[in-house]
C-alpha cells in the first residue's frame, strides 16, 4: 500500500513538473538577422519572428556589438514615420510577432564596429511572463547586406 501511495505521488509530481515546464516554455525565435552597416554608421536594426506558447513580453535586449540596445517601434504619426523605444512588446500566446523593417525591431546603437554581410551578431533577449518570471534567450543573428529588407535572398539552383 505504501509503495502505491509513493508511486501515485511520483506520478503527480511528474505531471506537475511537466505542466510547469509547459507554462514556462521558451520563446521560439525564427530567422534572426541584422542589417549590415558602412564605416562610420553607429546604428542598425535586428529583425526576427518571435512566438511564445504562453502570454509573455519582450522586455529587454542586449548585445556586445552595441553599447545601447532597445526594442523600438516605427509607426506613422501625423503623416510622418516615427520611431520610439518601447518598454515591453507583448507576445500573445501562440501568435507570431514579427520584428521587421518599418515596424517593431531591436535597435543596436553606438555600435563598437561596422557589421558586414555574413558576420554573426549575438543577441540576448529577455522575456517576462504574466507571473513576472524572466527568461533570457540567446540568439545568433546573421548580418545581411545594408540593402536587405526582410526575407533572405533566394538561393540559385
Amino acid at each position: 500500500m505504501q509503495s502505491l501511495r509513493i508511486a501515485a505521488i511520483a506520478v503527480l509530481a511528474a505531471a506537475s513538473l511537466a505542466a510547469a515546464a509547459a507554462a514556462s516554455a521558451q520563446v521560439t525565435v525564427t530567422d534572426p538577422w541584422v542589417r549590415g552597416t558602412v564605416t562610420g554608421q553607429k546604428a542598425t536594426g535586428a529583425f526576427m519572428q518571435l512566438k511564445s506558447p504562453a502570454d509573455t513580453a519582450l522586455v529587454a535586449a542586449a548585445s556586445p556589438v552595441a553599447k545601447i540596445v532597445e526594442v523600438h517601434e516605427m509607426k506613422m504619426e501625423g503623416g510622418m514615420m516615427k520611431m520610439n523605444a518601447v518598454d515591453r512588446l507583448a507576445l500573445p500566446a501562440g501568435k507570431a510577432v514579427d520584428l521587421k523593417p518599418g515596424g517593431y525591431h531591436v535597435m543596436l546603437m553606438d555600435l563598437v564596429k561596422p557589421l558586414k554581410d555574413g558576420d554573426t551578431v549575438p543577441l540576448q533577449l529577455t522575456f517576462e511572463d504574466k507571473a513576472g518570471k524572466k527568461q533570457t534567450v540567446e540568439v545568433k543573428a546573421v548580418v545581411r547586406p545594408l540593402a536587405a529588407s526582410g526575407s533572405p535572398p533566394a538561393t540559385k539552383q
